[in-house]
């Protein structure tokens, strides 16, 4: 066993290499001294984050993005949780089915989903928008939140809630009091992963939105004129919005945890 460890290594160092060398070549040349985003490396400059912090289309796109990452993914959480909630205690005829068919939008195509919502919205009369973009965003959000609540729900929670409800506690207050308080971890964990997922979504954005887009949609429009730093930059900045979510995420299950 100790003759194949050196092996293990191997394999461990290619397999981060094989996921993060994209990711550093990506950040390395948004610091790129010239027009483009190519070898050799010609000295560091940060005049691409002064000049995509200073355009007001792409701070406005990155902007939307956020704001609607957080608010789809609150939403996403609170009905996935109600909805984890209700299927978990709950004997219902047919259980089985609906939770089949809560968890099925996870496998299916985003492409698929935006057309069909755009079809619906034609037929309605709504215009896209940020709303629209955002109603897609919980429905492909809401399945992992569910299915993340629904597995982290287990006999103990069960017992408190039972127990919570026998001192008179009303059903809001088991809810809000114990339910939730006891599924944190798994709370934080969907709602993170739902930001990051929302946060650097394409397909539906760009099909559901018109004027107000989000960011990935202004880097594609960005891309249409060819690589550049500049690029390169707002993909770092993409990266380092997507880590900080993670790390937040992992502080709040540790603490929790502690």
């Amino acid at each position: 066993m100790k003759a194949l460890r050196p092996l293990g290594w191997l394999y461990l160092a290619l397999a981060y290499a094989f996921i993060f060398l994209p990711v550093v070549v990506l950040v390395v040349y948004s610091f790129q001294d010239g027009r483009l985003p190519v070898p050799p490396f010609k000295g560091v400059t940060l005049e691409w984050y002064g000049k995509i912090l200073s355009d007001r289309d792409l701070v406005a796109a990155m902007g939307n993005s956020i704001l609607l990452a957080v608010l789809t993914s609150a939403l996403a959480l609170v009905l996935g949780f109600l909805a984890a909630h209700g299927l978990a205690r709950v004997r219902l005829p047919g259980s089985g089915l609906m939770r089949l068919v809560l968890i099925a939008p996870m496998t299916v195509s985003y492409l698929i989903i935006a057309l069909g919502l755009l079809q619906v919205f034609n037929q309605v009369g709504v215009r896209p928008s940020l709303v629209t973009a955002g109603i897609g965003h919980v429905v492909i959000n809401l399945p992992l939140c569910f299915a993340i609540c629904f597995a982290a729900m287990g006999d103990q929670q069960k017992s408190a809630e039972r127990a919570a409800r026998d001192l008179g506690a009303a059903e809001w207050q088991v809810l809000v009091q114990v339910s939730a308080p006891m599924l944190a971890p798994a709370l934080a964990a969907a709602f993170f992963l739902s930001v990051t997922f929302s946060w650097d979504e394409f397909i539906i954005a760009f099909l559901l939105t018109r004027f107000d887009v989000t960011l990935p949609v202004e880097i594609w429009s960005m891309l249409k004129s060819g690589l550049s730093p500049a690029t390169n930059a707002v993909g770092s900045l993409v990266f380092l919005i997507s880590v900080i979510a993670v790390v937040l995420a992992e502080i709040l299950v540790v603490r929790r945890r502690g």
